[in-house]
C-alpha cells in the first residue's frame, strides 16, 4: 500500500532526515512499515513530516499463531527467545522491502523506530510498578536492514511511574493538530485508545488513555465461531446478524476497568481470549458450532465497544471541548462499530478515513514510532506525563547500532 506524500503543516524550514517506523499491533495481523522525512526546524517548532512510503505486511497464519500463543502465556523460554529472534528478521525484512520499494538506500536513513510486538502489558496498580514486554531482537533487525534501531519505548515511562501507554499523543500532536479545531482521535485496534488534541497553538497538553476493548474480543470470537477460518469479522457481518444480550452487556460494562480514572491502560491480558472462552462456555458455545449463538455474542461485544468508548468520551474527553471525533484502526472499517458510535454520540461529528486526517489512518502508529525515534536521536522527551501518569518527561527508547554505524552521537543537526 503506497503512502500519500505531503508535508504536514509546520513553520519554517530545516534539514530533513529519514526515519523508518515499524509496529505490529495487539491483534498481531502484520507489520505496518513507514518511511518518513522529518524536517528539523530552526525555530524550535514541531517538525514537518513527509510520508515517502507506507505498506502493511500481513503475518502468515503460522507466525500469528505463535505470537498469540506467547501473548496468552503459552510456551516457555525457548519459544519466547525463538519468536524474539524471528520478529527481528520479520521486522528487518519489512523495513528493507519498504526502502527497496521507495528506492532509498539504508545509508540515507538515520534510524528505525521499532515498537516490536506487544505480548504482555500490566499497568501500575496498588503501588506495584507496571511492566510491559514488546518482542523484537533489535540487533537482528539492525543487521538485516543496515540501519540503527531505537526500540523499547515503554520502559522509560514505566520507570518514571507511568503506564508506559499511550505513547502516540506526542506524535499525534505533530501529525494531526489543526488550527481552530479540537479533535479526538479514537483508535479501534485490538484495544481502544483515544487522544484529545487541542487546536494548534493552544498551550494545553494532549490528553489520552485506553478506553478498553475495541476489536480484541470480536477477533477472538470470529476465530472461535469459524473454527479458525477467520481472523476477524470483516465488515462486521457476523455481529450485524446477531442480537445484543442486554444482561451480558450490563455485566461486561460493570468491569472495574471502566471506572478507573485516566491515566489508564489495558490489554489482551484483561480483555482477551480467556474472557471470550469463559463467556462462551457459560453460554454453551463450542468452537465452530451454533453460528447464531456466536453472532449474538459478537453483537454484544460490539455493543460493549461502542458503549465503553462513548461513556469514556462523555466523561473525560467531550468536557474539554471537542469539535470532531475521527476513528482509526481496523474497527474504523467495521460499519457496526462506526454507525453505533455515530448514533450514540450524535450530534458530535464522527468521521473516518484519510480524507478526515489528511493522512492514511492505517499508518498512524507506524508514523508515531518513526517520530519517537527522531525524538530519541534529538534527546527530546516523547512521553506526555498528563497522558501516561509519569512523574516526569522522559526520552523514550534504547539504541542498538547497525554494523558500521555505532551510535546516535552527533545526531540532531
Amino acid at each position: 500500500m503506497g503512502g500519500s506524500p505531503g508535508w504536514c503543516p509546520s513553520k519554517g524550514a530545516g534539514v530533513a532526515d529519514r526515519f523508518v517506523g515499524l509496529i505490529s499491533g495487539t491483534s498481531a495481523d502484520g507489520i505496518d512499515a513507514i518511511l518518513l522525512r522529518v524536517s528539523t526546524l530552526s525555530d524550535g517548532a514541531f517538525p514537518g513530516v513527509e510520508v515517502e512510503a507506507f505498506r502493511t505486511i500481513p503475518f502468515p497464519d503460522e507466525a500469528r499463531t505463535r505470537i498469540l500463543r506467547i501473548a496468552e502465556g503459552e510456551g516457555g523460554s525457548p519459544e519466547l527467545a525463538g519468536l524474539r529472534c524471528d520478529l527481528g528478521r520479520w521486522f528487518g525484512d519489512a523495513a528493507r522491502d519498504l526502502l527497496d520499494e521507495a528506492g532509498v538506500d539504508p545509508g540515507e536513513v538515520e534510524a528505525v523506530g521499532c515498537h516490536g510486538q506487544t505480548v504482555w502489558h500490566r499497568p501500575p496498580a496498588a503501588g506495584v510498578p507496571g511492566t510491559s514486554l514488546q518482542l523484537v531482537d533489535p540487533a537482528v533487525l539492525a543487521a538485516r536492514v543496515g540501519v540503527p534501531v531505537v526500540h523499547d519505548f515503554r520502559s522509560a515511562d514505566l520507570a518514571a511511574g507511568g503506564e508506559g501507554a499511550p505513547l502516540v499523543p506526542w506524535p499525534d500532536r505533530i501529525l494531526f493538530s489543526r488550527d481552530g479545531e479540537a479533535l479526538a482521535l479514537q483508535n479501534l485496534g485490538g484495544m481502544g485508545n483515544v487522544t484529545w488534541l487541542p487546536p494548534r497553538g493552544d498551550p494545553r497538553a494532549p490528553f489520552a488513555f485506553d478506553t478498553g476493548p475495541a476489536n480484541a474480543l470480536l477477533d477472538v470470537s470470529a476465530e472461535e465461531a469459524s473454527a479458525g477460518a477467520l481472523r476477524f469479522d470483516a465488515q462486521g457481518v457476523m455481529a450485524a446478524r446477531g442480537r445484543v444480550d442486554p444482561l451480558l452487556l450490563e455485566t461486561l460494562l460493570a468491569d472495574p476497568f471502566f471506572e478507573v480514572e485516566p491515566p489508564r491502560s489495558t490489554g489482551r491480558e484483561h480483555f482477551g481470549p480467556e474472557r471470550v472462552r469463559r463467556i462462551a462456555a457459560e453460554r454453551g458455545l463450542e468452537r465452530g458450532q451454533r453460528p447464531d449463538g456466536w453472532a449474538d455474542l459478537m453483537a454484544t461485544f460490539a455493543a460493549l465497544t461502542v458503549e465503553s468508548v462513548a461513556r469514556a468520551l462523555e466523561r473525560w474527553v467531550l468536557p474539554r471541548g471537542t469539535d470532531r471525533l475521527i476513528l482509526t484502526g481496523g474497527g474504523a472499517d467495521n460499519p457496526v462499530l462506526v454507525e453505533g458510535l455515530r448514533q450514540r454520540l450524535d450530534p458530535l461529528p464522527v468521521d473516518t478515513g484519510a480524507v478526515s486526517l489528511g493522512f492514511d489512518p492505517a499508518a498512524r502508529e507506524a508514523a508515531a514510532f518513526a517520530l519517537l525515534a527522531w525524538a530519541f536521536t534529538r534527546g527530546r522527551a516523547g512521553n506526555v506525563p498528563e497522558c501516561t501518569g509519569a512523574d516526569r518527561p522522559a526520552v523514550l527508547g534504547s539504541w542498538t547500532p547497525a554494523p558500521g554505524r555505532p551510535g546516535p552521537w552527533g545526531a540532531g543537526r
